[in-house]
């Protein structure tokens, strides 16, 4: 029996072409990335170019290329889907709320690759009337490097304080992360109401924590590559005594130590007072824009907020810590202060007393006397500033003299 065959214009059989170009589909299909297909798709082709040099075999040719595209398409396409699903994260929200006091902590973005930084913000609102003490900077953030922080306080429309903090931080490591519960204490100014619970300076709220997913560079499946193993290390060369440079050490400590602590004691009583001043300056400008009190109950509440806001200020000025106390121990607690001069103690005395007979007497004071009354506090804040101001410079030379 005699076998036939079709061969190609060189002598070179058409059945092997076609079984290398179904070979090189096969390997398309099961390496979907490419890689595999596209080394197939390669030698089919080189095959048909040496059968057929001029392209008379157009068909074996197109179809090797055919399965080469299709290999680069697909691996192509992986990245840019990766690149979707993170550009698609948006951010996180955790509301907290106890009584007068709202917290919202946002994190976005919520899906990154180690190296990118993401932003934390803590909003704080609290109802007018209300002291609030933000966290301390990087309370609870250690873990993170910062790389940014911008803290914010404002009064809105309706009096309300809102405190903003707003960190750019950059994660150390891959893998699962998070921020942890954050601390806001806050005290209750209001009429009527308990400044803080029995025992304690403040209420506190504590935040929920926030999950989130650090992605890493290193792709899926990757082996790590090991270098060889090193050879044993040289012997330690012979030191002296150790003594003399741990001596040398303690006794440096010892004398930076008392410098450094009363600079760091100083600067903090310097950022107590401005912050002092920035809050109690806007409570009066809230007190002073609402309409002026027409009745006897609406000023007996004009006065109690106006008495309040001085109280809270020289409690946080001066340090004192004295929420409980009638005006007269009140008193006699400020006058102990250095920074407080003759003139001030007169007006705390002056001013004090008069808010009390409103409050407790039922005076009803004349306009005059409540546009007295505000002008006579922001006199006060201002003076009182500027002493702070320059009470924490002194400070400060004083202690890089010694």
């Amino acid at each position: 029996m005699t076998r036939s065959a079709t061969f190609t214009a060189t002598g070179v059989p058409l059945a092997a072409l076609a079984l290398l170009t179904l070979l090189a589909g096969v390997a398309t299909a099961a390496d979907p990335v490419g890689t595999a297909g596209a080394h197939a798709a390669n030698a089919a082709a080189a095959a048909a170019n040496t059968a057929n040099p001029h392209g008379t075999n157009a068909l074996a040719s197109g179809q090797a290329n055919s399965a080469a595209a299709r290999g680069n398409t697909n691996s192509a396409a992986a990245p840019s889907n990766a690149a979707a699903s993170q550009a698609s994260a948006g951010p996180i929200e955790k509301l907290t709320e106890r009584g007068p006091v709202t917290v919202t902590v946002r994190l976005e973005p919520s899906a990154l690759m180690i190296g990118d930084t993401i932003t934390l913000t803590v909003e704080a609102v609290a109802e007018d009337g209300i002291e609030l003490l933000m966290p301390e900077f990087g309370q609870a953030l250690d873990r993170f490097a910062i790389r940014e922080f911008v803290p914010k306080q404002s009064v809105d429309a309706d009096g309300r304080t809102v405190s903003t903090q707003r960190y750019t931080l950059e994660p150390p490591l891959s893998g699962p992360q998070s921020i942890p519960p954050l601390l806001i204490e806050f005290v209750d100014r209001r009429p009527g109401q308990r400044a803080a619970p029995e025992g304690e300076d403040t209420y506190e709220l504590i935040t929920e924590r926030i999950a989130f997913e650090v992605g890493s560079i290193v792709p899926k499946g990757a082996v790590d590559d090991l270098k060889p193993e090193r050879g044993p290390l040289a012997p330690l060369r012979e030191r002296g005594p150790l003594w003399p440079w741990l001596l040398a050490a303690a006794a440096l400590a010892a004398a930076a130590v008392p410098i450094a602590w009363r600079r760091l004691a100083a600067a903090r009583a310097a950022r107590l007072r401005r912050s002092a001043y920035d809050l109690a300056r806007a409570r009066l400008d809230a007190l002073v824009a609402k309409p002026r009190p027409a009745d006897e109950q609406t000023i007996d509440a004009f006065f109690v907020e106006l008495s309040a806001i001085i109280r809270s200020y020289l409690e946080r000025r001066f340090e004192l810590r004295a929420p409980e106390l009638t005006t007269e121990e009140f008193l006699a607690v400020a006058s102990g202060s250095p920074d407080l001069t003759g003139e001030h103690r007169s007006f705390l005395r002056d001013f004090l007393r008069r808010a009390d007979m409103v409050k407790f007497a039922r005076f009803i004071p004349a306009p005059a006397d409540i546009e007295s009354a505000l002008s006579a506090a922001s006199r006060f804040l201002d003076q009182t500033r500027e002493s702070a101001t320059i009470a924490a410079t002194a400070t400060l030379e004083s202690s890089a003299h010694a």
